[in-house]
């Protein structure tokens, strides 16, 4: 039979064919083609035979070709025939489906449709000709459709409805998809499509989910290219969501439940990322898209660390990296930010909900590039180094760092910048050696930071460390400062860290070691000649630094206490290098004045004197050196672990006592003189003798504290060693007089340099303890010599204020142990407790009585130092917030755990509640302002210690409140600080709206009424409101919460509006749906409401000129503009979702029209008459004072137009929404002013009033001139000048 037929065909004798195969069954036709197709022969010949003989004019004819294509599709999906041969079927069944009747075609496309619903197709190789078969209906012109009839497009659409309406089976999504790319489809079709897909995305198999999102991207040629990406975002963000739920319930799940394994997801996640960069490349379309829906979209919803690192990824494309770096710098700026102002203000913390933290989805993606992402690593360490470059800090090192910038957004960016950098060069260490090439030009603290996250990596990664080593013995000969003392900080490290068991002598120090001798394999776990080779190869290095200038000097000197601690074998060594040092400048002779060559520890250079030798610092680092070693070998030998001593050691213990005690003896009998020091000496800093004279005076007065720790270290409370301590006191007592005295008078002695003390904060709390707290007998009499100095206590108490001061500022303080986090804290806490127990048992003036003392009360300076100290937990130590209030307490030995928070921090704020009321209670006589002040300020910090939403919070807020209703005193400092405090507990609490309308009634009773005629009835709901703090003080921190106000409310909105623009329409007829933006809604116009009143207050107060006039102006230029905002969002409510606008909103409107800006005009009256009189005034005074700048009238006069803009500005949107919405709002608004011409009637009745006093007072005094005129000679006229 196949003969017959391939035999009539090649004849091409059509009619025969045609009449052979009527007499040929269907069934056997089918059986011929599936034995053809199997064996892979004559298919192709075959086919086109039956199809040749087989003409679409017969109704016959058409049923064999269906029942052919029904066949030949159920063949190709079976999966027995070979590639090829299915190709050419599926090819051959291609071109014919153009020849084949409408019916046909509906025939054929219900059959996919039912084998889609059947999960029929198992290859999907029959997809194939379902774009030809839909090409073919859409050309028809008309087509018999269930009952009625279609044309070919409106069929077409029905067919892909249906498909896409259908259920698909998970392994048929993939060429389903594939298939819709051959498709004609318009562009609704193809929305529909693609939500299909991705709906369908999240349900298959992982492992299924790269071919499909590749298949998505080649169908984004069409377009929809941002439902795609954000689809696919969508679900990768909710599998991550799901993994971290399942994670954090792990403990609780079973095996079983476990339903996504996390290292498949993570290869699943990077290998689709690589398929959107490479589409992206070839593509540049999609990746615009990508950028501009991150850009534009809603972040809360776009942001996961899916779309972050598809982002990081997407920026090794040249064309995007800037967009896409400047687009993550800018949101992880914003995201602290928001997260910053979000939980400083109750009233955004219950409206919002708490956004994802930034850092925490940054660091994920670190943790989660180790699983092959190694396109999405480059990008992770440029962002971190970006991060850190673009908001870290741009001080000095060791500068002084604002409060406000202390965990300022800026900062927290700078730190997740470095988290980044350290974790992923943990993960990854094979990116650093490119890093270390360029580590030397990298600024000091930069390079400390980096050295120091890596300590644990140089331990164990042979090829790490010696790149290293290689980059600092570069660093160490650079010609910048900042180079060497990079290499001299990453040398001191590496010495900390590389442990020496055996004993080290001197001259094993002086061996050159060669870098082929240091080969440490650190894979061992102990390598005691390795790193004994290595250590002596790194102080032969360190040695060339004591040559090099004061500053490298000095952080060699600081640095090596610290190794000592870590490295106790290499004690004796640097102690042998350091009194080497030291003996270029000591003065052998025991009874030469003074014991120092001071002259060898300067250098000129070029026309200026500097300091060469840090003397006091090389003297300091002998010290502390000599006394931990000491102290270590007494507790070895209290635990029987007596080290064997050499003799060479001891024998440099015993000189280092021997110089120390001989410079000691000198230096009390040493006058100034003796240091070519002198009262009237020059010390400023603009000549060489100054500077010579400064540098002379600062390095005495630190060998002075030096010496002091030392002899207090040695004396064991001996009464001559106590009274050499006063003696060199009195020596460093001199200098700081002379110093201060200079600088009072203007001669800016060292240009106002501070100088740091070189007492360690150890010895500061060690003395502190004994002046204050040791009541032992046996310590009386010799104590008894330093606590008859108030100068001595005042200084101990001062040095610890400027030591928890620097702590405070850098988080590191001067001297051994100034960067070890745990023991500065440790000696935070025993200051504390000695300075509070000194405070409460000694009182302010308790002190003062009978003393006529010109320094500082002590008493005051430990409540100073009270105040920094509680500032430094805050800020640095905030974990250990129970340690420190543990330590407070004497008496109770519970552990730091066990200890309640709340309980201790009320305890402890209730101290100085009972000492501020004592203040405010003894009478304006006996009132201490800086007490007061004081006090305020340790309250404002220890309020943080409590939660917002206990009792306890809510209570210290009532007493603030309490405080400031009760309190009639005229301090402007006091008030300023109370009010303050006040403001910040409130908004932790609740919104402080209706505390401003009720301040701002107040300021309105005290201060008066723009318009004198109007009596204002004094309302006294806070006393501390009164006429000397009303203004500017008051004034000015109610219009800056007033402001907060504002921009939480113009954030709000910002908000509403992205969530309205990513809110789906809702369906016609639906009034059931609730609105969920209606909450924020009321309380935004509630807000607005409340502060509109208090600025109707405001806004009628007789102000004084300047400040509180112009932040007035300013404020409501603000309010306007967010009304403006508002209004701006009912528009685009009214316009995208047709929805009608609230009544609360209307009543806004009215209250704004009716209470503030007739209010507003009339200010603007009183302001410029204000600043006519106070130019005018100036004018006056042009004999002194040149003349008025055009600056400053423009300065002052620039406020009143940006209001009035900002009015007209609220008018016209107003009559805008107006039109959209159908409601008459300007009928609550009063046509404005003009301002270029108009007439104030009371000052027009008041003109001309006066002119008519003035005529008929001239026609008085006419009459009477003309009857003296009678009787006297006319004088002369005087000429008008």
């Amino acid at each position: 039979m196949e003969q017959k037929i391939l035999s009539l065909a090649a004849e091409k004798k059509s009619d025969a064919l045609q009449r052979y195969l009527q007499t040929v069954k269907d069934a056997e036709l089918v059986n011929l083609i599936t034995k053809h197709a199997v064996s892979g022969k004559e298919h192709g010949a075959l086919l086109r035979g039956i199809f040749k003989g087989s003409p679409c004019s017969e109704e016959s004819a058409v049923r064999r070709r269906v029942a052919i294509y029904k066949h030949c599709i159920e063949l190709v999906e079976s999966g027995d025939l070979q590639r090829e041969v299915a190709a050419e079927i599926v090819g051959l069944l291609m071109l014919e489906v153009h020849h084949m009747p409408a019916s046909s075609l509906l025939e054929l496309s219900n059959l996919f449709l039912d084998a889609v619903k059947a999960g029929n197709l198992s290859s999907g190789k029959s997809l194939e000709l379902f774009p030809n078969l839909m090409k073919a209906v859409s050309s028809q012109e008309t087509l018999v459709y269930g009952n009625g009839e279609l044309t070919g497009d409106e069929c077409k659409k029905q067919i892909i409805n249906s498909l896409c309406s259908s259920r698909w089976d998970p392994k048929c999504v993939i060429f389903l998809t594939s298939m819709f790319r051959d498709v004609l489809l318009s562009t609704e079709e193809l929305q529909f499509v693609v939500e299909k897909v991705l709906r369908l995305l999240s349900k298959v198999d992982l492992q299924e989910m790269p071919p499909l999102v590749y298949q998505l991207l080649l169908l984004s040629a069409k377009g929809s290219k941002k439902n795609i990406l954000e689809g696919v975002i969508s679900v990768f963000n909710e599998l991550d969501h799901q993994l971290m739920v399942e994670e954090k319930n792990e403990d609780s799940l079973d095996l079983i439940d476990a339903t996504l394994p996390k290292e498949q997801l993570r290869q699943v996640e990077g290998t689709i990322i690589l398929h959107i960069v490479f589409a992206i490349k070839f593509d540049q379309d999609l990746g615009r898209e990508l950028v501009k829906t991150a850009q534009h979209g809603d972040s809360s919803k776009f942001l996961c660390p899916f779309s972050v690192a598809l982002l990081l990824s997407v920026s090794r494309i040249q064309r995007f990296e800037k967009q896409v770096f400047d687009f993550l710098k800018s949101t992880i700026l914003k995201g602290f930010k928001d997260f910053q102002f979000q939980q400083g203000s109750k009233f955004l913390r219950d409206l919002v909900p708490q956004p994802f933290c930034v850092s925490t989805m940054l660091l994920e993606i670190v943790k989660n590039s180790v699983f092959g992402w190694d396109h999405v690593t480059q990008g992770l360490v440029e962002l971190g180094f970006l991060l850190m470059d673009s908001y870290g800090p741009k001080v000095l090192p060791g500068a002084k760092v604002s409060e406000t910038t202390l965990g300022s957004p800026g900062q927290q960016a700078s730190q997740l910048g470095s988290r980044i950098l350290l974790e992923t060069f943990k993960g990854s260490s094979s990116k650093l050696t490119s890093t270390f090439d360029h580590l030397y030009q990298l600024p000091f603290t930069t390079v400390l930071g980096l050295l120091k996250a890596l300590q644990p990596l140089l331990k164990i990664n042979v090829s790490v460390r010696d790149n290293v080593i290689l980059v600092l013995r570069k660093a160490m000969f650079a010609s910048q400062i900042d180079a060497r003392k990079s290499a001299v900080a990453g040398f001191l490290l590496l010495l900390k860290n590389f442990k020496v068991l055996g004993s080290l002598s001197s001259s094993q120090c002086s061996q050159a070691i060669g870098a082929s001798q240091v080969l440490v394999d650190v894979h061992t776990r102990y390598n005691s000649a390795a790193n004994e080779a290595f250590c002596l190869e790194i102080l032969g290095c360190l040695r060339r630094c004591l040559s090099q200038q004061e500053d490298i000097r000095r952080i060699l000197y600081e640095g090596f206490y610290d190794v000592i601690r870590r490295n106790s074998q290499l004690a004796r060594p640097i102690l042998h290098t350091l009194v080497a040092q030291l003996k270029k400048y000591y003065e052998p002779e025991p009874d030469l004045l003074p014991p120092l060559k001071l002259e060898r520890c300067i250098t000129a250079q070029k026309e200026q004197i500097i300091l060469q030798e840090p003397l006091a610092h090389l003297l300091s680092s002998i010290h502390c050196c000599l006394s931990w070693y000491k102290q270590r070998s007494s507790l070895l030998q209290e635990k029987g672990m007596d080290e064997d001593d050499d003799e060479e050691y001891m024998t440099c213990q015993q000189e280092i006592d021997e110089i120390l005690e001989s410079i000691t003896r000198r230096m009390t009998k040493c006058d100034l003189e003796e240091f070519e020091l002198d009262k009237s000496a020059d010390f400023s800093l603009s000549s060489g003798v100054g500077m010579k004279n400064y540098n002379y005076a600062v390095l005495v007065m630190g060998i002075c504290e030096v010496l002091i720790e030392y002899n207090y270290s040695t004396a064991d409370f001996s009464k001559s060693k106590f009274e050499d301590i006063l003696g060199i006191f009195k020596c460093y007592s001199k200098l700081v007089d002379i110093l201060k005295d200079k600088s009072a008078k203007g001669k800016s002695a060292g240009s106002g340099k501070a100088y740091r003390s070189l007492l360690s904060m150890g010895f500061v709390s060690t003395l502190l303890t004994a002046l204050f707290r040791d009541s032992t007998k046996v310590h009386e009499e010799s104590l008894g010599v330093l606590r008859s100095s108030l100068d001595f206590m005042r200084y101990a108490v001062n040095i610890a204020l400027q030591k928890i001061q620097q702590l405070k500022d850098t988080g590191v303080t001067d001297g051994p142990d100034g960067q070890n986090s745990d023991r500065m804290f440790h000696c935070v806490c025993e200051i504390t407790r000695v300075l509070m127990w000194r405070y409460t048992s000694i009182p302010c003036a308790a002190e003062e009585t009978g003393k006529k003392d010109k320094g500082k009360n002590i008493s005051l300076l430990c409540l100073e130092s009270l105040v920094q100290i509680f500032q430094t937990i805050q800020l640095h130590y905030q974990p250990k917030i129970s340690q420190f209030l543990a330590a407070l307490d004497e008496e109770d030995e519970r552990e730091a755990g066990d200890i309640n928070v709340l309980e201790k921090s009320t305890s402890l704020i209730t101290q100085f509640q009972r000492s501020l009321t004592n203040q405010l209670s003894s009478g304006e006589d006996e009132f201490n302002s800086k007490e007061a002040v004081l006090l305020v300020s340790v309250l404002s910090t220890l309020y943080r210690f409590l939660e917002p939403s206990s009792q306890q919070f809510v209570q210290m807020l009532s007493w603030t409140v309490k405080i400031c209703k009760e309190t009639d005193l005229e301090d402007v400092q006091f008030c300023k600080g109370i009010m303050t405090l006040l403001f910040n507990m409130h908004s932790l609490f609740k919104s402080p709206v209706s505390l401003l309308r009720e301040l701002s009634q107040d300021i309105h009773g005290h201060l008066g009424d723009i318009d004198q005629d109007i009596e204002v009835e004094k309302q006294s709901h806070f006393r501390i409101v009164n006429v000397k703090t009303a203004a500017p003080t008051v004034t000015l921190l109610v219009l800056g919460q007033a402001a907060k106000v504002l921009d939480e409310v113009d954030w709000l909105i910002t908000k509403l509006k992205v969530q309205l623009s990513s809110e789906k329409l809702p369906a016609e007829g639906d009034t059931q749906a609730t609105d969920p933006r209606e909450p924020v809604e009321k309380a935004i116009i509630l807000q607005l409401g409340t502060l509109l009143t208090a600025c109707h207050e405001l806004v009628q107060t007789a102000l004084p000129a300047g400040s509180c006039m112009d932040t007035l102006l300013k404020e409501l230029t603000k309010m306007y503009t967010v009304l403006t905002s508002v209004v701006k969002y009912y528009l685009q409510v009214c316009t995208s979702h047709a929805a009608k606008i609230p009544n609360r909103f209307e009543k806004l409107v009215k209250l704004s029209g009716s209470h503030l800006t007739p209010q507003c005009y009339a200010f603007i009256t009183y302001a410029q008459s204000i600043q006519s009189e106070s130019m005018s005034g100036e004018k006056k005074k042009k004999e002194e004072v040149a003349g008025i700048s055009t600056a400053k009238i423009l300065r002052d006069t620039k406020p009143i137009p940006n209001l009035i803009f900002a009015i007209e500005k609220y008018e016209e949107l107003l009559i805008k929404l107006s039109k959209k919405s159908k409601v008459n709002l300007m009928q609550y608004m009063k046509l404005s002013t003009s301002r270029d011409f108009r007439i104030n009637v009371a000052s027009l009745d008041a003109a001309l009033k006066e002119k008519d006093s003035d005529e008929e007072n001239e026609a008085s005094n006419e009459q009477s001139v003309s009857e003296q005129n009678e009787t006297q000679e006319p004088k002369k006229k005087r000429r008008k000048k």
